[in-house]
């Protein structure tokens, strides 16, 4: 985005975490569940999820817990936010 000269606000959620509530937010904007949004090759993973039949409210508050969980960047324009993996989702948000 910085190439192409568009401006964003980077928002680093391991140093400045969110709250649970916030971080469901985000996810019901981008229409994913926490399932889909959770980085599943962390260590965090296996002891807190791994075999576990969690609810999302449960989920949100281990991704809390352990920010490195959270797939990332999730990038918000105005209402809109995607999860930019692969980067090219990021044209969904109308950024081409």
């Amino acid at each position: 985005m910085t190439e192409k000269g568009i401006e964003f606000e980077q928002i680093d959620y391991t140093k400045k975490p969110l709250s649970a509530k916030a971080l469901g937010d985000l996810l019901k904007q981008a229409r994913l569940k926490p399932l889909e949004a959770i980085r599943t090759g962390e260590e965090a993973y296996q002891e807190h999820v791994a075999g576990r039949d969690l609810s999302d409210e449960q989920l949100l508050r281990v991704m809390t817990d352990h920010p490195e969980l959270i797939q990332r960047p999730l990038v918000v324009r105005g209402n809109k936010v995607v999860l930019a993996r692969p980067v090219e989702k990021i044209a969904e948000l109308g950024i081409e």
